[in-house]
């Protein structure tokens, strides 16, 4: 039975740590919060019981799908305080009234996750995250006191820390900061962060993978000193990654929205199945799919393609999650990850909501480096999900077939996961939908070599210009326009000092 709470002068459902029931909280308190203070994250138990009508989510547009989305999975939200974000999280920022479009790729489709105003799919949520956490800043039931300032915290492997940047910006009450691995983000990437103005944003590089400054960000969170000082200054901290449940739910809509499109399109007969392929490294957006199949979307399979840091893959294979591995740098930087912090998610999900086994298997992850899930566990979780992975060869072949063969160009995140799904056997009247997370342009370099063309002594912008005369396509202006920014965020520091930084930033932030 889900946890309920009285709030104000209604019921709500409950959300409560992956690895404990002991401490329950609202939406609104789970948004603001992050991460639970055992290092869980944030969970409910009645996904599934309510499942949204499909005749209805099929009639109407990404907005109205959204409000039934939210309106489901963070129910302590006022209709009025919903709309209200919705309507400002996916206004004329975005390049199409779509948000999300579909469109043909050879015999499959591809949901185009790109058109807001940081061309990668993390727009979707993190235009509504800091929209949500304003409104639950404001509510007394969910904080002691409105005046409370919020640092947002984040560790991102690229695509992430822009949006949440962007997101963020100048939101009275707020700041954020931002943490990427120094030299392991593309050129386009680092300058879309280390360009970011705002007068509450701070940007820094870590010596380090994304995972080192991953941990180093949770580690943060658990940080008893860290918050004890920063209360004494009326500030807490949050979380802008998809550790979030503020970030993970909006991502639900676009697997609805996307479903719609093809039963408007006469491609899928409302209530037919359809497989999602879906490039992955933190494990968030596919979780959505998950959460959108618990919720009544026809969903056959769930495919998890990853790039050769392929740790999602083998544990998909042989239900023994190991981090004990070489970290490859490659073409599809979002994605190098070794760590997938939604996977604890889906095996409290998977595992009949066992808190002692999530807690013994995150455990054995910090200590060990590895664990391995029951069989049981596995077999459940291998009735949604399959997964394969692209080497960066691969990957450059399937941007230059796409090209050549479809005449759509894509981006290297979106290639590895139509590789994948290339290799699956296609069985009659399958509906299949990649993923698309990042436009091409994004990662201007990289395609235009895919496509046979060299990059020597060519920079980002000048790849970026080739590209677009070669293939007739345009780049998305805030991303052309880079290149005329000033640099402004120039901070590097070791994993060790990430916690200082924080407290720093708060201070120069928040005047305390």
């Amino acid at each position: 039975m889900p946890h309920i709470l009285k709030i104000g002068g209604f019921m709500a459902v409950a959300y409560h740590s992956t690895r404990s029931f002991d401490h329950t909280v609202s939406a609104k308190q789970a948004i603001l919060r992050g991460i639970a203070p055992d290092g869980g994250l944030y969970i409910q138990d009645s996904i599934g019981e309510k499942p949204l009508d499909l005749v209805k989510v099929c009639s109407q547009n990404f907005k109205s799908t959204a409000y039934d989305v939210l309106s489901t999975l963070l129910d302590d939200y006022l209709p009025e305080e919903l709309n209200h974000c919705i309507e400002g999280a996916y206004g004329t920022q975005w390049d199409t009234k779509t948000i999300t479009p579909v469109s043909a790729i050879g015999d499959d489709w591809l949901l185009e996750l790109f058109h807001g105003p940081t061309s990668a799919f993390k727009d979707v949520a993190l235009q509504m995250l800091p929209r949500l956490m304003s409104v639950a800043r404001k509510d007394t039931n969910a904080v002691d006191t409105s005046d409370q300032n919020i640092m947002i915290v984040t560790a991102t492997s690229g695509d992430t820390g822009k949006a949440a940047l962007e997101g963020f910006k100048d939101v009275p009450g707020m700041g954020i900061t931002v943490f990427y691995p120094e030299g392991k983000v593309s050129d386009i990437q680092r300058l879309q962060m280390v360009t970011q103005k705002g007068s509450n944003v701070a940007v820094c590089a870590v010596n380090g993978n994304f995972d080192d400054a991953q941990n180093a960000a949770k580690a943060i969170f658990a940080n008893k000193k860290l918050a004890q000082e920063l209360a004494g200054k009326n500030t807490v901290l949050s979380s802008a990654n998809s550790i979030n449940i503020g970030r993970l739910a909006p991502q639900v809509t676009y697997y609805f929205d996307a479903y719609a499109q093809l039963v408007a399109k006469g491609t899928i007969t409302q209530g037919q199945k359809a497989t999602f392929c879906v490039p992955t490294g933190n494990f968030g957006d596919v979780l959505a799919g998950y959460f959108a199949k618990e919720m009544g979307l026809p969903i056959d399979r769930l495919i998890v393609a990853s790039n050769s840091n392929k740790v999602l893959t083998d544990f998909l294979t042989t239900g023994t999650y190991d981090r004990r591995r070489v970290f490859e740098k490659t073409i599809s930087p979002s994605m190098d990850i070794l760590v997938s912090s939604n996977l604890e998610r889906l095996l409290y999900l998977a595992s009949g909501k066992d808190i002692e086994l999530v807690s013994y298997l995150m455990n054995q992850l910090v200590t060990e480096g590895v664990y391995t899930v029951p069989a049981q566990v596995m077999d459940t979780i291998r009735e949604t999900f399959d997964a394969g992975f692209a080497t960066d060869d691969q990957t450059r072949e399937t941007i230059r077939s796409t090209w050549e063969d479809c005449h759509v160009l894509i981006d290297p995140h979106t290639a590895v996961a139509k590789h994948v799904l290339d290799r699956v056997s296609r069985q009659t009247n399958d509906v299949r939908i990649c993923l698309s997370t990042a436009s091409p342009y994004k990662f201007s370099s990289d395609v235009l070599a895919a496509l046979g063309h060299s990059t020597a002594d060519l920079d980002d912008f000048a790849c970026m210009h080739t590209l677009a005369e070669i293939t007739g396509t345009n780049p998305p202006i805030q991303l052309s326009s880079l290149n005329d920014n000033v640099i402004i965020h120039t901070d590097v520091r070791e994993k060790e000092q990430l916690a200082s930084y924080v407290f720093e930033a708060c201070g120069r932030i928040f005047a305390c």
